[in-house]
């Protein structure tokens, strides 16, 4: 991908952060959320927008998107004065199920009982 998509995904994803971070009033919104990671078209048409929750309840992240969607007119008129483009993009949700996944992977292995090794510097005869 190009430097420009780059920049863009990234100036995208920082400012839909503090959008939803500072100027959405929603208490209904988990203050966990977060977006992880920003898609833009090459046409700069349509943006897939990956939102995460750091919870295993994908109830609650569905409950979100729904949200964010309903709220897409806001975002993008926010964006609208926060980036200097040419046209904001058609903001498409979806969540992010490799967070999830990583969220639940790092769940079980903080369940398992490994036992530490010794550090190799210490002397075991001691």
């Amino acid at each position: 991908m190009s430097k420009r998509f780059d920049r863009a995904n990234s100036q995208i994803q920082k400012s839909i952060a503090k959008i939803i971070q500072f100027k959405m009033n929603d208490p209904r919104l988990n203050p966990m959320l977060f977006i992880s990671e920003v898609e833009v078209t090459p046409d700069f048409k349509y943006c897939k927008v990956k939102v995460a929750l750091d919870s295993k309840d994908e109830k609650e992240l569905e409950d979100n998107i729904k949200i964010l969607q309903c709220s897409q007119g806001f975002i993008k008129k926010e964006l609208a004065n926060m980036l200097k483009m040419p046209s904001i993009p058609q903001l498409n949700f979806v969540a992010d199920k490799g967070t999830s996944a990583t969220i639940r992977i790092n769940e079980i292995l903080s369940h398992l009982n490994i036992p530490k090794e010794e550090s190799e510097g210490e002397d075991k005869d001691e």
